[in-house]
């Protein structure tokens, strides 16, 4: 019995992540330079001060046409040295504003209410945003803002993934580009079960349509709120490409626990996804269920489906890693395994006891 239940959640398992393989390897058309959109990149940072500067740095070498790009800043009540940070870099930079969030939109809060004083200020159609702990690639803007082929085109996403400077840095780094690349193979595929904040744009005259973060319920994800509004307009594309020169690199969680409070923060947010989103996770779940479960009902056909599952994974995450210029190391690889086992089966158990999120020192 345990060997059939063991295969038929594998094999559902198996043709999801083939469906995402073939959403995510869609392609789209794109712009030339000399049509690029106006374009606002909106950064929210919240005492910072360790990683902002970077931040600025990479934002400053972005190659896009004159005239055409603003970089706002947005420092969200920080209490360290954020704020004279960001002020010394931009003083000599006029493409760049810094915005102090005092405004109070409604139930706003946090980090949403940061964004939405940022596009208060943005004058660009496009919308695009980062955070204060993540580096863009030289071509980042440009990348994202050349898929805005068309008015109907309103998201457009990016991939992200993280410093890998050790096996700990590396497996959140792998983490990150599995996930997003179930993102990316979902809305390609016209089913969006999530995106990420760090690299992510809209259309600002769509964002208007929706009546801005302050028409929508507050969420702790608040990317993946505006993106299912969006998706529920029916009128507009999303997409979704796997593109090198849209990369964006952020800085991995330094600690267990840190990890652990941006895993719930993202688990709780995924709670507001549709029938689609609690397939998959609950796919996910029984297989990765049975996966531990292996040694106590060990079989040559347990352990058969065990290697393919892993299998799946590694041949799932491999032509991303091309695709986007990165390597894949074994390694690391069978580290994330471990890590995903145990994340995957603990993180239901967790939400059924504490659905409180605390981050960046608040908590909601």
């Amino acid at each position: 019995m345990f060997e059939i239940i063991f295969l038929i959640a594998v094999s559902f398992y198996f043709i999801q992540t083939v469906l995402f393989t073939v959403g995510a390897a869609k392609n789209y058309p794109k712009l030339s330079d000399d049509k690029l959109p106006t374009t606002s990149v909106i950064v929210a940072a919240r005492n910072e001060e360790e990683n902002i500067l970077d931040c600025l740095v990479s934002l400053s070498k972005l190659n896009y046409p004159e005239g055409k790009l603003q970089i706002i800043i947005v420092d969200d009540k920080s209490t360290d040295s954020t704020g004279k940070i960001i002020d010394d870099f931009i003083k000599d930079k006029p493409n760049f504003l810094k915005v102090v969030t005092q405004k109070n939109i409604e139930e706003l809060k946090g980090k949403t209410l940061a964004i939405a004083n940022g596009i208060e200020k943005a004058t660009g159609e496009i919308i695009m945003t980062t955070d204060a702990d993540c580096v863009v690639s030289p071509d980042w803007a440009k990348t994202i803002a050349s898929y805005y082929i068309s008015d109907n085109v309103a998201i457009v996403n990016g991939m992200t993934n993280q410093q890998e400077y050790n096996s700990f840095a590396a497996m959140q780094s792998i983490d990150f580009i599995y996930l997003l690349t179930i993102a990316s193979g979902s809305i390609n595929l016209g089913e969006p079960l999530s995106c990420i904040g760090n690299n992510m744009s809209y259309r600002k005259s769509v964002y208007d349509e929706i009546g801005g973060y302050a028409s929508l319920k507050f969420s702790v994800t608040e990317d993946f709120n505006l993106l299912m509004a969006t998706h529920k307009l029916k009128k507009y594309k999303i997409l979704y490409p796997v593109d090198a020169g849209a990369l964006v690199t952020s800085k991995p969680c330094p600690s267990y626990k840190s990890l652990f409070k941006q895993k719930k923060r993202w688990s709780v947010g995924g709670l507001e996804s549709g029938i689609a989103g609690y397939w998959v996770m609950t796919t996910g779940f029984v297989t990765h269920v049975c996966m531990i479960l292996t040694p106590f009902f060990y079989s040559t056909s347990a352990l058969s489906l065990f290697a393919f599952k892993i299998f799946i994974d590694y041949f799932f995450l491999a032509p991303v890693y091309r695709k986007l210029n990165l390597k894949l190391k074994l390694k690391d690889f069978l580290v994330f395994e471990i890590y995903f086992i145990l994340y995957i089966f603990t993180i239901p158990f967790v939400l059924l006891l504490d659905r409180k999120v605390e981050w960046k020192g608040r908590k909601y």
